[in-house]
């Protein structure tokens, strides 16, 4: 697919997008298994590192009116600074695997590289719950409309409904699961996602467990780690898509915390612990070009 699409678009480096084209190619950055891309809010524009995040619909920004331990490390939205600024009296909650946060709904003119959004909805942060150190200043939702908190239109979806986008697609370079094409999980079909703001695989516990036991992990804290050793030998998982056969070598799925020390990414999906649901994070995003 990436060969197909590269053939109908040329690419440059030093090219990621032009005015007037029907393509834009926008560059993220992975910083502790994040993929984050720049944006500029506001008259003056202001910058900001965001995630973006096929996993959520949101856009939000960290305000001057936070006083939560998180928002000191990160990049304020000046509103005061920005002539079409428009706040509104709307407040929304957001909850994440990794935390929470709460806010109000605001209007400001947002840039994507060459994309404008005039008047867009967006989030300003006003507490945060994280439980990790945060590296980015906001989130930029993907994710469809009626996924949204905060009941604004995502902005890929303003974009498409103003015409600034060719065609509704997006796509990151970055449902049976099987080892040696035996089927070891989802044999009569599941559900799955795929998520830039999760850096593992996520499925159920029970058949996490299978996984690790398959490839010989042992449990050790949170982790489950395996020999360096075997590392070469380990099989690839397959993961199959509407027929088509994606699999994941082990040199993916294993990752090299310290000398000597493996540990596996298939971790439990504890958001949706009851349903044979999974989300293919990072790891799978850095071995196929998904549209």
């Amino acid at each position: 697919m990436l060969n197909n699409f590269l053939k109908g678009h040329v690419y440059r480096l030093s090219q990621f997008s032009s005015r007037g084209s029907t393509i834009t190619i926008h560059p993220l950055k992975n910083i502790m298994d994040l993929y984050m891309g720049k944006v500029t809010i506001g008259t003056l524009p202001q910058e900001f590192q965001v995630i973006f995040d096929t996993g959520s619909s949101d856009l939000w920004m960290t305000s001057l009116f936070c006083p939560s331990p998180a928002c000191s490390t990160q990049v304020r939205f000046r509103h005061y600074k920005s002539s079409t600024f428009r706040p509104t009296q709307k407040t929304f909650s957001i909850a994440y695997g990794s935390g929470s946060i709460e806010g109000f709904l605001a209007y400001d003119t947002i840039w994507i590289g060459d994309f404008i959004s005039a008047d867009q909805p967006f989030g300003l942060s006003v507490v945060e719950y994280v439980l990790e150190i945060v590296t980015y200043d906001g989130i930029l939702g993907l994710n469809y409309p009626n996924k949204s908190f905060s009941g604004a239109i995502p902005i890929f979806d303003k974009l498409k409904n103003q015409g600034a986008i060719a065609e509704p697609a997006f796509a990151f370079y970055l449902s049976n699961i099987s080892k040696k094409r035996k089927a070891i999980s989802c044999s009569g079909s599941c559900e799955a996602l795929v998520d830039t703001a999760t850096s593992l695989i996520l499925g159920q516990r029970r058949l996490i467990n299978n996984i690790q036991k398959l490839i010989g992990a042992m449990p050790r804290g949170s982790e489950n780690y395996v020999s360096c050793f075997v590392v070469n030998t380990l099989s690839s998982i397959i993961f199959t898509i509407n027929g088509i056969n994606y699999p994941v070598p082990a040199q993916a799925y294993i990752l090299k915390v310290s000398r000597g020390h493996f540990y596996t990414t298939f971790k439990e999906n504890k958001v949706r612990a009851s349903r044979e649901t999974w989300i293919l994070g990072d790891i799978f995003l850095r071995q196929y070009f998904c549209l």
